[in-house]
């Protein structure tokens, strides 16, 4: 087993030789029995006390880093209580012991989890990995259930004791805090989901589409005409359901009858869609149809959240699409006339400045847009009212109203009413506008038609839903204008490179959006081509045209 520790099924009270130390073997009849040894266990560094000079009667304090020691004893007492059910010690073990408590007794109780075997691999630091074998049974039906997990050492606030610090995850990396694992006769049956051909669709081929299925089962499992079958289910709690996470099946212990639910998306695209994702960490894609609406890709690099839907990202300079749309209406920007870039614009005691700070002298609005020139945009600030901008969005590209109704959850984006220097940002995607790659995709798909259809993954008809909608339309003379912005970026400014061979009837625009503490911006692109539309964002990535850019442009090629 080399480093490795392993709860043993034994009833000796002698100590047991191991690898050359001694390993401490309790016994305790009915369960299994942690046996601790290996490398790191011996070591110890000295722990320091905090205590007024003098004074033997202060309370000490432990402070200074965690010594190896401290670490595996530490895990040693949890895990040991743990796996012999006894809830409170193990507890106890932890730096929160009523949530400890609390998930501990449900694990046996309402999970139906017995027979828990816990091996522990090589520490890190104060980080130790942990795998799980154990049983779940249920009304005469029983599987093995076998799954990694890790726990943190950390010194408890109050004593500086060592203790493991409490989260859900500890118990199962599925769990967040305050979130519960049930065993039982599912409440909701299982779907199958259907490609726009009538191909199934599974995690397994579609590694992106996890948390899709996931919600497609909990919004369509009742309707779809399935027999729940019995399941180990995460039962996500109040703050998981704020950030609209979906129960999550764990293990089927039996299986129902499940109902097919079709979706829009194509098996092509789908596949091309998570193949490009893959070449890049944390980036997600949006492919759409922009004459109806219809999603025919989503795609995550990462897997369990959904990026694509339900991320709430600063855009960058691709909201600068929404912004050129409202200054050509309101006769501030005109496409082909002179337009101010200077290399900065102060507004509301902020200094903005462009890329580089480079300017554009006696250069025009279309020139600003496809170089992306920041103070092109902020220098309309003092024109504007706070609220101009939220209306364009609401009212145009039907964004930050919170009504799409998708088929699974999903962000329709935000445009908050600012005043000052973050309304001026909010004009360049940054200060309080946030949006995904679903909501980019929707707003070229707008540009492309020059209507809004709110996106969809499973038809309205299936369960008579009601679409979002805008209240109005551009104007001829601004959505001419618009494209003419987005087709010379495509071709002659920040999106060239990228777009570079992608034919036909063509916009894009680029974004870089900056994120506090991050080293990196995150890297945008939105774009059109015919009758697809696809946006997408890599996180920590760079400029957009470099990083989302190549993915997307991809993904219209495929697509044509």
């Amino acid at each position: 087993m080399g480093n490795r520790r392993r709860v043993a099924e034994r009833r000796k009270t002698n100590p047991a030789v191991l690898g050359g130390m001694i390993a401490v073997v309790v016994g305790c009849a009915g369960f299994g029995v942690y046996a601790l040894y290996g490398g790191g266990a011996a070591a110890d560094s000295g722990t320091q006390t905090a205590s007024s000079a003098g004074d033997q009667n202060a309370k000490k304090v432990k402070t200074g880093p965690l010594s190896a020691k401290e670490v595996t004893t530490a895990a040693e007492a949890f895990l040991t209580a743990w796996q012999q059910g006894k809830v409170t010690e193990a507890a106890a073990a932890t730096d929160d012991t009523a949530a400890a408590k609390a998930l501990l007794t449900g694990y046996a109780k309402d999970a139906h989890i017995t027979d828990v075997t816990l091996t522990e691999g090589t520490r890190t630091g104060a980080k130790v990995p942990v795998s799980v074998k154990a049983t779940v049974s249920y009304k005469g039906t029983t599987k093995p259930l076998t799954y990694d997990t890790s726990l943190t050492v950390v010194r408890r606030a109050e004593d500086g004791e060592p203790r493991v610090e409490w989260h859900a995850a500890v118990v199962h990396p599925d769990l967040e805090d305050g979130d519960t694992l049930v065993t039982g006769e599912s409440g909701t049956p299982p779907v199958k989901a259907l490609d726009r051909d009538g191909g199934e669709l599974t995690e397994k081929e579609y590694p992106s589409l996890g948390s899709v299925l996931d919600g497609l089962r909990e919004k369509y499992g009742e309707k779809a005409g399935g027999k729940a079958g019995v399941e180990l289910q995460v039962i996500r709690g109040k703050e998981s359901k704020k950030a609209e996470l979906s129960d999550k099946t764990l293990l089927e212990l039996s299986k129902g009858t499940p109902g097919t639910v079709k979706t829009t998306l194509s098996p092509a695209l789908q596949a091309a869609a998570e193949k490009q994702v893959a070449a890049k960490p944390k980036a997600s894609v949006v492919v759409l149809r922009p004459s109806t609406g219809e999603i025919l890709a989503v795609a995550n690099s990462s897997k369990g959240f959904n990026t694509a839907f339900q991320g709430s990202l600063a855009p960058g300079s691709t909201m600068k699409v929404i912004t050129s749309s409202l200054l050509i209406e309101k006769g501030l920007a005109s496409a082909n006339e002179q337009h101010p870039c200077p290399k900065y614009f102060t507004y509301g005691h902020w200094k903005f400045q462009n890329d580089d700070k480079f300017e554009i002298k006696g250069g025009t609005f279309k020139a600003s847009f496809a170089r992306s020139c920041n103070t092109a945009f902020i220098s309309q600030a003092p024109e504007l009212d706070n609220d101009s901008l939220t209306k364009q969005a609401q009212q145009v590209f039907g964004l930050s109203m919170n009504n799409w109704s998708v088929g699974v959850p999903t962000f329709d984006g935000a445009v908050p009413i600012q005043s000052q220097a973050q309304m001026a940002a909010s004009l360049i995607g940054q200060g309080g506008v946030r949006m995904n790659p679903l909501n980019m995709a929707s707003v070229s798909a707008t540009v492309r038609t020059g209507t809004f259809k709110q996106p969809y993954l499973v038809a309205p008809t299936v369960d008579n839903r009601t679409l979002a909608t805008a209240s109005r339309t551009m104007s001829a003379s601004t959505l001419s204008q618009l494209r003419e912005l987005m087709a010379y970026t495509a071709a002659y400014g920040t999106a060239a490179e990228a777009m570079s061979g992608v034919t036909g009837d063509v916009g894009a625009k680029t974004g870089s959006a900056e994120v506090d503490g991050q080293k990196k911006p995150n890297g945008w692109f939105t774009a059109y081509r015919g009758d697809l539309a696809a946006a997408g964002v890599v996180q920590s990535g760079g400029h957009g045209g470099e990083t989302a850019g190549p993915i997307v442009a991809a993904l219209l090629k495929a697509g044509g």
